[in-house]
């Protein structure tokens, strides 16, 4: 079994107990601490709450840290900790003098190097100068702010072929890239030692473990995404990477940043650049904001996606790129395994994107009378034209009266608002809400403290995740794994349904 070093970043300042540190999982070897973020703190005081190795960082401002003191108060910092840490970072650009040098022995250095790479040999020429000086481990992270450049420092990995280096970038699409180092032959990942809200691009240790099953390093011969803007948030990775690893499937499963699709589609999807690193990109699940713009680039569309004008999955296929919906699984999994009566309800869904437009046409399928409901008029109307339904602003929305009530807005997550007034709504009514957070939303708490029937955003989320799962693979996912990955009760009956569009 190949494994990789997980490297906690301290960046704050810890509190006066280290409970963070303590909490640390067993599987992390190193601590990198960030002085020039959080100060000093003594290696002692971190010893005695850290069981494993301690890496001392002084990131410079020209190198995207906050240290500015002189060249000489700098290298009298590092000195001073070089007898006390496991290993330094200095940095190629400013502390390779041979009078540091003679003090840091090579198994204790880090030698690093922060900032931007135009192209692949930009980056070698870089690498040539760090690597020049004997070193425990080189480290090159760049800035990108194209998404092309995002590939550069893993084609460079490519090309050495080497277990000494890691190289990554910090680009706009995410913290994807430093699990495709560890593919490459990276011999350690940087994660902080706890979750910061602040900086969703970083992923936390925990979140490193629990969703891409690290340290463990499996082989992987493909890569399938979920994209969207926000994204960072979703449980769908750690779905489909845990049932990767069950099934013993080679493949690994990120979330990717996407601010413009456009620019994603023709820089990553139409340039392969996947491909040149030998992990084709073969499957994407798509947020918002991007499920129309998606159905849009595929050669076989589901009629569902077509009726709904929105697909949230694509599934390449032979060089081509179908588009499906699995949007409406939520309202037959209402059907199927909660036993609720679709035909001849009331239904109102409130918000007209490209789930809700999917969800009220299949509970029209399904036999309701629906009606649409959203805030802004002309997405609402042009719902409404779509699926020949009728449209209500949600200022005049009133729940009362009808039988089923769906939340197919953001509104909710990790907030205390709610998307309409929750009294209004009747006694056997079905509530769907389709946000998912760190906490249950107030419209499910609401409705479950009225004793009312509620699916939350994490039952929809998995409904979904095992029909996208067999549509991308071909396999069946486990759901009582997935529940267990969720930290749900096992045993619940889900089950995927067809899979019209994917992979046969």
């Amino acid at each position: 079994m190949i494994k990789t070093s997980l490297i906690a970043s301290l960046m704050t300042l810890p509190s006066p107990d280290g409970a963070e540190l303590r909490a640390l999982p067993e599987c992390v070897e190193w601590l990198e601490v960030r002085a020039d973020l959080i100060g000093e703190v003594t290696a002692e005081w971190l010893r005695d709450r850290f069981s494993g190795r301690l890496s001392f960082a002084l990131r410079s401002r020209e190198e995207g840290g906050r240290c500015e003191v002189s060249l000489v108060d700098r290298h009298q910092r590092l000195r001073a900790v070089a007898s006390s840490y496991d290993r330094v970072e200095l940095e190629g650009a400013r502390d390779l003098s041979p009078a540091l040098l003679a003090e840091i022995p090579a198994e204790k250095r880090c030698v690093s190097w922060h900032g931007s790479a135009r192209d692949l040999s930009h980056l070698q020429a870089r690498f040539a100068e760090l690597s020049a000086v004997p070193a425990a481990i080189y480290k090159l992270n760049t800035r990108t702010t194209s998404l092309a450049e995002e590939f550069v420092p893993l084609l460079l990995l490519q090309s050495l072929d080497r277990k000494d280096t890691i190289a990554y970038a910090d680009g706009p699409l995410g913290f994807w890239n430093r699990l495709a180092a560890v593919q490459l032959g990276a011999p350690a990942v940087f994660g902080l030692v706890s979750n910061n809200p602040e900086t969703p691009r970083e992923p936390s240790i925990n979140k490193l473990i629990e969703d891409y099953g690290l340290p463990e390093v499996r082989s992987i011969k493909e890569f399938y995404a979920i994209i969207g803007n926000p994204v960072f948030h979703s449980l769908s990775p750690r779905l489909h990477n845990a049932s990767y690893h069950a099934t013993n499937y080679p493949a690994l499963f990120v979330p990717l940043h996407v601010a413009d699709f456009e620019e994603f589609w023709h820089d990553v999807v139409c340039a392969k650049v996947f491909d040149s690193l030998g992990f084709p990109l073969q499957g994407m699940t798509v947020a918002s904001p991007h499920k129309e713009a998606a159905l849009l680039k595929a050669k076989l569309v589901s009629p569902m996606a077509q009726q709904a004008e929105s697909a949230n999955i694509l599934v390449r296929n032979n060089g081509w790129w179908n588009a499906d919906t699995t949007d409406p699984q939520v309202v037959y999994m209402a059907n199927r395994e909660r036993s609720f009566q679709i035909d001849h309800k009331r239904a109102a869904v409130i918000g007209c994107g490209g789930a809700g437009r999917a969800i009220a046409a299949a509970l029209v399928q399904s036999g309701a009378g629906v009606t649409l409901v959203n805030r802004g008029a002309e997405r609402g109307q042009h719902a409404a034209e779509l699926l020949g339904l009728p449209y209500l602003p949600l200022p005049e929305f009133d729940a009362d009266g009808y039988d089923i009530v769906v939340n197919a807005t953001p509104v909710g997550r990790d907030t205390d608002e709610v998307p309409f007034n929750v009294e209004s709504l009747g006694d056997h009514v079905l509530v769907i809400d389709l946000v998912y957070g760190s906490r249950p939303t107030s419209l499910v708490g609401s409705t479950l403290a009225r004793d009312q029937t509620v699916i939350d955003g994490r039952d929809v989320l998995l409904t979904q995740v095992l029909q996208q799962f067999r549509m991308m693979t071909g396999h069946e996912m486990s759901s009582d794994l997935a529940l267990k990955a969720l930290g749900r009760r096992t045993g619940a009956p889900y089950t995927a349904g067809p899979a019209p569009a994917g992979k046969q």
